[in-house]
């Protein structure tokens, strides 16, 4: 965009860098005006993060247009979305900053996708992340095609930033190591990147926690929820059993053979798993599973080897940008999640076919289980790069 000149025709006997101070705070002024004028969508989630997000909007002068996103379904027995509650809160947030709320009902979209991606790796035997694919195909996916097209931007509450770097907009980690949500980011793509805003990427938790105190906004002293989705709070194992019922097996010691206990299916165990086996003299981690004599194996104590790995591969490796590497060498030094954890660890990256990776660790990972994403940062930890999902 380019600001009127007329002021420099009368001016243009001024000394060059009068003149070039005068248009640079001409351009800041028109940017600004034209920032404050981008038409923003905002997703509200009844919790504080997003709450707040709304709140440093309005500071800067914005009037975004806020979303809840509804995909629990009315009246399911093993949902506990709390949905009214949810609605109730943004609303109250909206009326709070005289803003506009509307529900998008998108739990058709979301129950044919993201649950049904997460039975099926759970059928398999594999261990998925439902809030992966729910960022990608639902808040970032559908959300957009049915109406965040029509904006210029989407603001969301989750801990991460974007930079600018050479042209294109990455994604960033976030000032809060604990809080940081960009594994759960990892399969977006460029497009989604790019039509993002993380207002609270910046920010502790509980400098976001003090904003909406300060603010008094509705949801304030809100807990943060905890869930299968970071739009539902769903019971996990009342979530599988509802689709794959229960089938009871034993649960064998690897080391010794010997049967310690019985379980309701191998689908409610997960590679690394410690609590709900119901197992005394542990502690007790799953192992291994054998999913045609629904057999779950297990191994007692910290120190047992078989719960250790120091390398996986991951196939389908999706950059969420670009490949920042591709002209540099076979092993790539890097850092990586296989869960969700505050901390990086450090490792080399190999590529081993067109989309599959190899990730060699700097240190034993225990419980390395497929099916989940193995998320690849840089050597710093600042840009998350993109994932894979774990086949080892």
């Amino acid at each position: 965009m380019t600001p009127s000149c007329d002021w420099l025709l009368a001016f243009i006997a001024l000394p060059l860098q009068q003149v070039i101070n005068r248009y640079c705070l001409e351009y800041k002024k028109s940017l600004t005006h034209e920032l404050l004028f981008m038409n923003i969508a905002a997703l509200l989630s009844g919790g504080v993060d997003s709450s707040v997000v709304v709140h440093l909007l309005c500071e800067q002068g914005y009037k975004p247009t806020l979303f809840y996103i509804k995909i629990g379904m009315d009246g399911a027995e093993y949902m506990d979305c709390s949905a009214e509650e949810d609605i109730e809160l943004s609303a109250a947030t909206a009326r709070k900053y005289g803003l506009s709320l509307e529900v998008i009902d998108l739990h058709r979209e979301y129950w044919e996708s993201v649950a049904a991606y997460a039975i099926d790796k759970i059928r398999q035997g594999l261990t998925p992340n439902p809030d992966v694919m729910c960022n990608k195909l639902i808040k970032f996916g559908c959300f957009e095609q049915r109406v965040g097209k029509d904006f210029d931007c989407t603001a969301t509450g989750h801990y991460a930033t974007t930079l600018q770097r050479d042209g294109l907009t990455w994604l960033g980690t976030a000032k809060d190591p604990v809080k940081d949500q960009t594994d759960f980011l990892a399969q977006i793509d460029y497009l989604q990147v790019s039509k993002l805003m993380f207002p609270i990427g910046g920010l502790m938790k509980q400098e976001v926690r003090a904003i909406a105190v300060n603010a008094g906004l509705p949801s304030a002293r809100r807990r943060d929820s905890q869930g299968i989705c970071f739009l539902g709070k769903i019971n996990y194992n009342d979530f599988v059993r509802r689709f794959l019922g229960e089938k009871e097996g034993k649960i064998i010691e690897l080391e010794t053979s010997k049967c310690v206990g019985v379980h309701r299916g191998y689908w409610f165990h997960t590679i690394g798993q410690r609590k709900g086996l119901g197992l005394s003299g542990g502690p007790w981690f799953v192992v291994k599973k054998d999913i045609e004599e629904n057999i779950v194996y297990v191994s007692r104590g910290y120190g047992v080897e078989t719960q250790y790995g120091n390398d996986f591969r991951m196939n389908n490796f999706h950059f969420i940008t670009d490949n920042p590497w591709k002209e540099q060498a076979a092993e790539v030094d890097i850092t990586f999640k296989i869960r969700h954890t505050p901390e990086f660890t450090k490792g080399k990256l190999i590529q081993e076919g067109e989309d599959r990776f190899r990730i060699l660790s700097s240190e034993k990972l225990q419980g390395i289980a497929p099916g989940q994403f193995g998320v690849v940062y840089d050597e710093e930890a600042k840009v998350c790069v993109g994932s894979g999902e774990i086949v080892c």
